[in-house]
């Protein structure tokens, strides 16, 4: 049988026909008045009730206690003294009231009191099945109903943008400047303390409710991230239904770092997890406000993605334009050469001063009708070379901005290709870009914000999804090397596990006395290179001897390494030469593990040019990976020295992000060095660490 609670929930919190404010009352200076002032003043269409034992509430329906209400609420509000939310609480319960939000404060944001409190609100909710939202919180608003009691209450539109926040002030200060920007709002929800749902749950709850009529962005605000698993599954599907996530998480710093044993684990920070969890998400990550505010205006413009990388820029000052232009192309888009039919047409729109090249400056004595024309040969650009179109535009005082401002809505109405304005005059030209926003449209006040923004949205994560089976992927055969190991692994037992999942060793051999040292020199032959067995790292400890060319440099590198502490024999391996990267993955809380590429040998915590992503990875998420190091051209070969493979580099990526999504146990890995050229890559030197059990 289906389970519909989330929908009831949903509907309960979400879409109400019923609500009952507890503590509601006339005062404006007290939460329980305030919220009920801002319901009614935002037109509630259900049926709102109010408890207060002191008597008679404006004209509403007012009871003195909850069991004296006439019928089931649907929702319930509470904005009361804490000491007495359980006892409304439980009474909701019993009356089998789905859902409260708690907007009362004095909790375990206050002291260890408060927290003992919020563990019995919490067994009372549990006990009868209820959803909370709080306590703590500013509210709950929907275009249903304004159950907010505090900071700006928009107008709320369908179909515009939702904001999930673990922060009511953070909800407040980004809907001011939004709505100053001309963004609208649907759903806006703030957790408060979260002591059932937190931003997590409630992403879930939106995801398996979220249809056609839902928004086309979401605003995520967290601090914390108490259940990344759940926030990773339902990005994703919201994702995949269309939905754009721009988000914030602070509270990370590197600090965070953990110790560990492989130089995957050292360098995976908290910052870097997060980072990795919103790009497998699709969430675009920003770190302020503002530059939430400024993504979701460019989404908006450019439908949720943009279909290439090429610009054009129209604008009517040329500092502010070629500020914009930089920024474009810093942002990794192109400003093409328009075709000469275009050119050839903007010339007869624009005085000979001007520049049609693109950018196009229009220059200060730029008209409506220049601008509305200059739109018309853009959107008939020949070949569809434009993939957006962004408009600089000031006021120099010679030609009324409002008609100008008229021209440039049009465009973003009725232009074949997305136009996204920076209206940069927001002093004098207050009233007209008021109306302009009164319209239904957005702009930027800074035209380098714009060309940020755009670099997000072009760089927008996509969601993929891990390729099948992999050739020569040995999953019982890795099965069998793993039974019975744990802590770090022998070097033969990480041989057999890498040659069960498709890695290639260069010829070797274990050597644990001096007389089996020596027959392995002469059957594998020399150049060689000898390595201590036993301790991790081997590097750090002079463990490793490189280009032994004959039997008496053999003897004494095997005397060297086993005055090793710890030293237990050697492996002696044929040299390979060729370009080193580094490939590992560590486990990381809730999230599975964390796959690292970079480059390799010793420059790995030196020149820390690596890449992340969470296991599994998909064949298109180990080429960003491969791709997305600084230096990827000496992969590709620099002064005329062999490259190595992409495609097989690539394919051991997604080869090691299988091993260890299929294989939890698998605390750390790290394949450093990876070396070769060509196609010929082979595992050089590698460690494995169990851990008991996944955490």
């Amino acid at each position: 049988m289906k389970d519909d609670r989330p929908s009831r929930v949903y509907d309960a919190l979400f879409k109400p026909q019923s609500i009952v404010i507890i503590g509601g009352s006339e005062s404006l200076s007290k939460p329980g008045g305030k919220v009920l002032a801002n319901i009614l003043d935002h037109d509630y269409s259900g049926t709102l009730w109010v408890v207060n034992p002191g008597g008679q509430v404006k004209d509403l329906p007012t009871f003195p206690s909850v069991p004296d209400l006439p019928d089931v609420p649907e929702l319930g509000i509470i904005a009361i003294p804490a000491a007495f939310v359980a006892e409304a609480l439980e009474g909701l319960g019993r009356r089998g009231t789905k859902a409260v939000v708690i907007l009362s404060a004095g909790f375990g944001e206050k002291d260890e009191k408060g927290r003992r409190e919020e563990g019995r609100l919490l067994a009372i909710a549990d006990s009868f099945g209820m959803t909370i939202i709080g306590p703590n919180c500013s509210g709950f608003m929907t275009p249903q109903y304004s159950g907010k009691f505090a900071g700006i209450i928009p107008e709320l539109k369908p179909r515009s943008i939702d904001f999930i926040s673990g922060s009511g002030a953070t909800v407040d200060l980004v809907m001011e400047q939004a709505v100053l920007r001309g963004l609208s709002f649907c759903n806006v929800v703030n957790v408060g303390n979260s002591i059932q749902i937190g931003v997590e749950d409630l992403i879930a709850l939106y995801d398996e409710n979220y249809g056609a009529e839902g928004s086309p962005i979401l605003m995520l605000y967290l601090e914390s991230l108490k259940k990344p698993g759940l926030l990773l599954k339902h990005a994703r599907s919201l994702t995949k239904k269309g939905c754009a996530i721009v988000g914030i998480k602070s509270g990370v710093s590197v600090s965070g770092a953990r110790a560990a044993a492989s130089h995957t684990g050292a360098m995976a920070t908290d910052d870097t997890a997060v980072q990795a969890l919103f790009d497998k998400a699709g969430i675009i990550r920003v770190k302020s406000k503002m530059e939430m505010i400024d993504v979701a205006c460019a989404l908006l413009g450019t439908g949720g993605r943009l279909k290439g990388n090429r610009a054009c820029v129209v604008t009517d000052a040329g500092g502010p334009g070629v500020m914009l232009t930089d920024e474009l192309e810093r942002q990794g888009l192109v400003l093409p050469v328009l075709g000469e039919k275009t050119r050839e047409r903007l010339r007869g729109i624009l005085p000979p001063e001007s520049s049609v090249a693109n950018p196009i400056d229009c220059l200060p004595s730029r008209t409506a009708s220049q601008i509305r024309e200059i739109f018309q040969v853009l959107g008939q650009e020949e070949s569809g070379s434009i993939d957006v179109i962004a408009i600089q535009v000031g006021n120099p005082g010679m030609f009324p901005n409002r008609q100008i401002y008229h021209a440039v809505a049009r465009a973003m109405k009725n232009c074949p290709i997305p136009v996204i304005p920076a209206l940069s005059s927001v002093t004098t030209c207050t009233g007209p870009i008021g109306e302009f926003i009164s319209d239904g449209h957005f702009y930027f006040p800074d035209e380098v914000n714009l060309g940020s923004a755009l670099g997000k949205v072009l760089r927008r994560p996509a969601v993929f999804e891990a390729s099948g089976e992999l050739v020569n992927y040995d999953r019982a055969g890795i099965q069998s090397a793993l039974k019975g190991q744990a802590g770090p692994l022998t070097a033969q037992a990480v041989t057999q596990v890498l040659k069960h999942a498709g890695f290639v060793f260069p010829p070797q051999a274990e050597a644990l006395s001096l007389t089996e040292m020596k027959k392995t020199c002469k059957t594998m032959g020399y150049p060689l290179a000898m390595k201590v067995l036993g301790p991790l790292h081997k590097s750090d400890l002079g463990g490793v001897r490189l280009m032994i060319k004959d039997a008496g440099g053999a003897e004494a590198a095997w005397h060297d390494l086993m005055g090793i502490e710890g030293a237990r024999g050697v492996l002696v391996q044929r040299m390979v030469e060729g370009t080193e990267v580094i490939l590992g993955a560590s486990r990381t809380d809730g999230l599975g593990h964390l796959v690292m590429f970079g480059l390799g040998g010793i420059y790995t915590e030196v020149l820390k040019d690596v890449s992340f992503c969470l296991a599994p990875v998909s064949s298109e998420e180990s080429l960003l990976m491969v791709k997305a190091i600084r230096s990827y051209p000496i992969l590709e070969g620099v002064r005329g020295q062999r490259g190595i493979s992409t495609e097989r580099v690539c394919e051991y990526v997604e080869r090691l992000g299988r091993l260890v999504h299929d294989f939890p146990v698998i605390g750390e890995i790290d394949l450093n060095p990876l070396k070769g050229s060509g196609s010929e890559l082979y595992v050089v030197d590698a460690r494995i660490i169990l851990h008991a059990s996944p955490p």
